[in-house]
């Protein structure tokens, strides 16, 4: 890998994770409209984006090939319908908290997530944790504790967030499938739910008369807003190391941390200090045991 692929990568992750980052501002243009539409336009919208990326790559045989693929594996089908539902729920979620004025609960959510990902390979995968690994769980474990216990009010939003996210990264494991056709085809699955869902609803399927008024240029855009930051961090994660991955992906719940306090002044108490401050402590202590592994690596081979 030379420095040029690697800066590119670079630039490509973190951007995607700024986009993801400012996300909020976009959900909180159509927060007029319930949760669940804005759910299914985004579902729709992403489906019909991805085929005119696939289209317009020359990837259409491709991607006809991978979908005949999958529907003949009972495993993969399972696995790619699963976590299709999956981010469904993460999406509808995060758009909830986020036009619900809960921007600062989603942040926390997308902290928790990767200590969220190493619980689930212990019970899953069967996957051994370091000292340091348990150490960071634990101190996290209390950070959420401490919140519930101060507002006497559980923070199922940011565990919900993280569940969901984390279940949908361990079941894109069991499906080895690119982020293209994987957004693509994960879309395709759902799309069909979203559409019988927009027609049910009244006064929620675009007609010609309201196509192109604001909102509804905001819902189809909504496609857009989910696949472009998808596509590059597809792109650049491939080029830089995947500890460098893990430290840009707090680029997105620090910005979405800020925009809660500052720009909709939603309450950061100290409890939200107390809890933020340990899920930091956390995440310095999770970052060190991954930046020693490969140390340790290199010291072995060294001295044999």
């Amino acid at each position: 890998m030379n420095q040029t692929d690697k800066k590119l990568g670079i630039i490509y992750t973190a951007f995607a994770y700024l986009l993801w980052g400012f996300l909020p501002i976009y959900w909180k243009l159509v927060d007029n409209v319930p949760a669940g539409v804005i759910l299914a336009h985004r579902i729709v919208w992403s489906f019909v984006f991805m085929i005119a990326v696939i289209l317009s790559v020359r990837k259409w045989p491709g991607f006809i090939q991978e979908c005949k693929a999958i529907f003949k594996d009972k495993k993969k089908l399972f696995g790619i319908t699963t976590a299709s539902i999956v981010i469904s729920i993460n999406w509808l979620t995060y758009i909830w908290a986020v036009n619900n004025g809960h921007v600062i609960q989603a942040s926390l959510g997308y902290y928790i997530n990767p200590l969220i990902s190493i619980l689930l390979g212990i019970i899953i995968l069967k996957e051994r944790l370091t000292r340091r690994q348990l150490l960071s769980f634990l101190v996290a474990a209390i950070g959420v504790i401490n919140l519930a216990v101060s507002y006497g009010v559980f923070p199922w939003i940011s565990l919900l967030l993280a569940i969901s996210f984390g279940l949908y990264g361990l079941l894109k494991k069991t499906v080895d499938i690119g982020a293209m056709f994987g957004l693509a085809i994960e879309t395709m699955i759902v799309t069909p739910i979203a559409l019988i869902y927009l027609i049910a609803i009244p006064n929620h399927v675009l007609t010609m008369d309201s196509l192109f008024t604001s909102t509804s240029l905001l819902l189809i855009g909504a496609g857009v807003a989910t696949a472009v930051p998808l596509l590059l961090f597809a792109s650049g994660a491939k080029q830089i190391p995947l500890s460098m991955v893990g430290f840009l992906q707090y680029i997105a719940p620090t910005i979405m941390l800020l925009l809660g306090v500052f720009l909709y002044h939603e309450t950061f108490s100290r409890a939200h200090l107390v809890s933020f401050s340990l899920i930091w402590i956390a995440l310095i202590i999770y970052m060190s045991s991954a930046q020693r592994r490969p140390l340790k690596r290199v010291e072995k081979r060294m001295s044999s």
